[in-house]
């Protein structure tokens, strides 16, 4: 490599990962805008992240956790934050339908019988932002991802299957899974349509890492495009900008039918699939 070709390689490395630091490099982000949009049986609200720039932009529906995306104030909390302002500082326009808020309902992590399902209400509730976006003259329709944490993620494991392929000539073209219940999807036969990247902490005591590796390993043999990565020693919401790993309790469900689990930040993990999801998202 001569000296031209190092520089520029640096300067394509410090601007890559200038774009991936997005909120700490001292730019300003644009607040997200609450909007409402049709659902299949409810008028749904949700919150969206602009990038700058006329487009068209590929987009992502992201997808909330059984906590929702709202915290005290009314307001998207840290992680769905973090990740919104990240993806708009790498042009990508996001969407976080609001399962619970649009049907009056709170936080759903300590209740077993949920109004807002993974395997249905919230599936219907992805494909119906997927349709808004396409239907935005900004946003590039061949370019839209699937995403979500946690009860999202699962939502992400059952909206991929190709019995929810969304109605019209628009579909997702990826998807990615933040520590997902695998356990129901493995036991139901599961099988992707799209490309699917599912992210996981090895000591995920809420939603187990082995029924994910088995949802792998036989979509694998099937030749589906699954790609897997397990963090080892990181717990459930390990991407999080900062919070202290905890131990919660009453929880409706668990690893092992305790009602007891743990959640934090593991820096090396978050580091990772801050760099992880963004590349994945280019190819």
């Amino acid at each position: 490599m001569n000296q031209v070709t190092r520089l520029r390689f640096c300067l394509d490395a410090a601007l890559f990962v200038f774009a991936l630091l997005g909120l700490s490099s001292g730019a300003i982000a644009a607040p997200a805008q609450l909007i409402s949009f049709p659902g299949k049986d409810v008028t749904l609200q949700g919150w969206l992240y602009l990038p700058d720039g006329p487009g068209p932009h590929p987009a992502v529906v992201a997808l909330h956790g059984c906590g929702g995306i709202v915290d005290k104030s009314g307001k998207p909390g840290a992680r769905p934050e973090d990740w919104g302002h990240r993806l708009t500082s790498l042009g990508f326009i996001v969407l976080f339908p609001d399962s619970f808020t649009s049907r009056k309902l709170g936080p759903q992590c300590r209740t077993a019988e949920r109004d807002a399902r993974p395997s249905h209400e919230r599936t219907d509730d992805a494909n119906a932002a997927l349709a808004y976006l396409a239907g935005r003259p900004d946003v590039k329709a061949s370019a839209i991802t699937l995403m979500g944490w946690s009860n999202g993620g699962t939502t992400v494991l059952y909206g991929v299957e190709p019995r929810h392929k969304p109605a019209g000539t628009v579909d997702f073209a990826k998807a990615v899974a933040f520590y997902p219940g695998c356990h129901a999807p493995l036991a139901g036969h599961w099988q992707t349509r799209l490309p699917l990247m599912i992210l996981i902490g090895g000591a995920d005591d809420w939603t187990a890492a082995e029924p994910c590796r088995q949802l792998t390993d036989a979509a694998t043999a099937q030749h589906e495009a699954v790609d897997l990565t397990v963090y080892p020693g990181a717990y459930h919401e390990f991407d999080d900008p900062n919070q202290p790993v905890h131990e919660l309790n009453g929880l409706a469900f668990t690893a092992d039918n305790s009602g007891h689990a743990h959640a934090g930040t593991n820096p090396a993990a978050r580091a990772d699939a801050i760099q992880r999801v963004p590349a994945y998202l280019a190819r």
